[in-house]
């Protein structure tokens, strides 16, 4: 199979090291420099009557950091491997995002409706997905995997009958807290 032009020039920019330095230290450097001109750790300067951060210092803090962060190259494959990861969550939020869009109008669509209920659940999905993509980035979801790997069915099934054992004894002696409140209402009104 014959390569593309386009394919040639990819790979031309991962020879040179766009991927693997320059991205990662454009990257680093953005991030480091917009917290600490928001956080305004370094200290404030006034220009034009306006207070802003000390971007001198911050640029350089953020400089350092970035060039430590690309010195290492553990650091860059991690950040390589968790953002193509979280650039899959974004395009699978946004898919998510365009699909409830079909089912509302311009103004139905507010905070209330998108966290609560099913798309509350689905916005908690995401941020468990993005914290996994992370984990699993960094291998440090490895060893709990590796426990899985040699399990017997009836070492599988103990443990699984074990858990549905606990979750009834938890939903039955949970009690329930809605009469304690309305007690204590009418105790009040009294």
């Amino acid at each position: 199979m014959a390569t593309s032009a386009f394919r040639g020039v990819i790979e031309f920019l991962g020879d040179m090291g766009v991927y693997d330095v320059i991205l990662p230290f454009l990257l680093v450097f953005t991030i480091v420099f917009a917290i600490l001109e928001k956080t305004k750790i370094l200290g404030t300067a006034k220009e034009g009557g306006e207070t802003i951060g000390k971007k001198n210092l911050n640029s350089m803090v953020a400089l350092s950091i970035a060039f430590l962060a690309v010195a290492s190259t553990k650091i860059v494959s991690v950040i390589n491997s968790a953002m193509a990861n979280i650039v899959l969550l974004i395009l699978l939020g946004f898919s998510f995002l365009l699909l409830v869009g079909i089912f509302f109008k311009d103004k139905e669509l507010d905070e209330k409706k998108i966290l609560g209920g099913w798309t509350g659940a689905l916005i908690a999905i995401m941020f468990v997905g993005v914290i996994v993509v992370f984990l699993n980035a960094m291998d440090w979801l490895n060893p709990i995997f590796d426990l899985f790997a040699n399990w017997e069915t009836e070492y599988a099934m103990n443990i699984f009958f074990f858990a549905i054992v606990v979750f009834f004894i938890w939903f039955i002696t949970k009690g329930d807290s809605k009469p304690k409140e309305k007690k204590e209402k009418k105790e009040d009104k009294e």
